[in-house]
């Protein structure tokens, strides 16, 4: 029986905006190692920076495990890897393992534009919403690593028949096309249908809209 001073656990922020909390939540649920959730509070300053793409560095989400603290998404990715190798978190071809990391990182560390226009937030749909041009670059070069992989891995998830680190970390960008209503087609509207019908995922969003409070700076423009 896990102690009070060994017990697993992720501290994550809201799951109706905070994109990075879903991705670590994900892996974590795919590794098949057991946790307990900690919120952090909605009106917590680091929780809100973290919201707002304000905070230089993202403390959340947070893995505690056996005295280790692991945070940074892909980090806790990567551990997760390493201690749970049955859930091939990354896939054991070396040229595979490649081609995800290398977009994982890309998904990590870049599509600014999209992310700042097309904000996280589960508990709206809206329809003619209006993409700005460095946004729609971003999601252009998404949809091109999609069919890319899917296309060499044949899917239904972008590494094959199981889902990867990759795949949560584009999750949440299958939520944010869902939310701006992103036209889909081929095999880029299947593999979103994919992502969405994952048990963990449907988890999430139902913990995401019965979350009381809404952030006012994050639905500001809707």
């Amino acid at each position: 029986m896990a102690t009070k001073a060994n017990k697993t656990t992720l501290t994550i922020s809201s799951k109706n905006y905070s994109s990075w909390s879903l991705r670590g939540w994900l892996m974590v649920k795919l590794s098949g190692l057991p946790f307990e959730e900690i919120a952090v509070e909605s009106d917590s300053l680091e929780n809100r920076a973290e919201l707002l793409l304000l905070s230089p560095s993202i403390l959340v989400p947070r893995l505690d495990h056996q005295g280790l603290k692991i945070w940074d998404t892909l980090a806790i990715g990567e551990y997760l890897n390493e201690i749970c190798p049955e859930a091939k978190l990354l896939p054991t071809n070396m040229k595979q393992r490649v081609h995800c990391r290398s977009i994982s990182g890309e998904m990590h560390s870049g599509f600014a534009s999209m992310r700042a226009s097309l904000p996280m937030n589960l508990k709206v749909k809206l329809n003619n919403f209006k993409v700005w041009s460095k946004a729609q670059q971003d999601i252009q070069r998404i949809l091109t690593i999609w069919e890319e992989c899917l296309t060499l891995y044949k899917g239904p998830f972008l590494f094959g028949k199981t889902p990867t680190i990759a795949d949560a970390m584009f999750a949440p960008v299958v939520t944010r096309f869902q939310t701006y209503n992103i036209p889909l087609t081929g095999m880029c509207l299947q593999y979103s249908n994919t992502i969405l019908a994952m048990p963990q995922m449907q988890e999430w969003v139902m913990g995401a809209l019965q979350e009381p409070d809404d952030i006012e700076e994050l639905d500001v423009e809707f």
